[in-house]
């Protein structure tokens, strides 16, 4: 990550929802593997009991999608990396804290077959369901440090106090996420899909909005069809619409809806739109 390597140092959000699957046993009978982010702890909190619809997991991309993706990602940060350093600087020298700031996120769920059916293939997978796979997220700090200690992890509101001077403007014109794309080389993301949720909100959230899961069906994305719609979410109804976007984006997902959200982000970011 170059220079900036040495500047990812805020504690990173790992809280994880508790597992209620009803094959706990089976986890005693064969060996364990990790299924949490290093220093996670579980949450009480409702999980959804959803009738969800059969969306077949992309757990491939076409090479030529993927291709395309890490050659927009790698021209991106060689085109913005002048703009990188400027953005480091403003935010080193105007607040106290790391110009990064990193977040644990729900990514992809590759899983396949409703844990009902049981059998030989959920014997493989991972007991514990987080909703997809977790990943680290990288953005430019755009709150003051420590901003949640109170709080717990919630929504940023319009105006909130916790944002810094620079990071308002970034927020407004959606630099903050330009970070992410080292994520979209590193193979957590793409350019379009789904925006990735923290794992305690996203426990909240399938708990509350029906399908809201199924959105993992596909890698996550910086920009996507909800991104060019609507502005942050700030409420649970501003989610359900982000949701109807994010199944509809799956639906007809591939390289020319790609492409044509791609060129759509392109007047939000410039005129602000949704941003704040």
């Amino acid at each position: 990550m170059g220079p900036f390597a040495g500047v990812l140092t805020e504690p990173m959000d790992t809280t994880v929802p508790e597992d209620r699957t009803r094959y706990a046993e089976r986890r005693r009978n064969r060996p364990s593997k990790p299924d949490m982010m290093p220093g996670a702890r579980a949450l009480d909190g409702p999980v959804a009991t959803q009738s969800e619809p059969t969306v077949p997991a992309a757990t491939a991309d076409s090479r030529i999608q993927r291709a395309i993706n890490i050659a927009v990602a790698t021209l991106g940060l060689f085109l913005t990396a002048p703009l990188l350093v400027v953005i480091a600087i403003a935010i080193k020298l105007t607040s106290p804290g790391p110009v990064f700031y990193r977040q644990a996120r729900i990514g992809m769920d590759r899983r396949s077959g409703p844990r009902e059916q049981g059998g030989e293939d959920y014997d493989k997978k991972r007991v514990r369901d987080l909703g997809g796979a977790p990943f680290r997220i990288y953005k430019f700090r755009t709150m003051q440090v420590d901003a949640e200690r109170e709080s717990g992890a919630v929504w940023a509101q319009e105006g909130d106090p916790r944002v810094t001077s620079v990071g308002r403007m970034l927020r407004q014109f959606r630099l903050d996420e330009l970070p992410q794309l080292f994520n979209v080389i590193r193979g957590d993301m793409n350019i379009v899909g789904p925006r990735p949720e923290r794992p305690a909100i996203f426990a909240d959230m399938r708990g509350k909005i029906e399908n809201y899961s199924v959105r993992q069906r596909t890698r996550p994305g910086i920009t996507g069809l909800a991104q060019i719609n609507q502005s942050y979410d700030s409420s649970v109804d501003d989610v359900r619409r982000k949701v109807e976007y994010d199944l509809e984006y799956i639906s007809r997902r591939g390289l020319a809806e790609d492409l044509r959200i791609m060129l759509k982000t392109i007047p939000v970011i410039l005129f602000r739109r949704g941003g704040w």
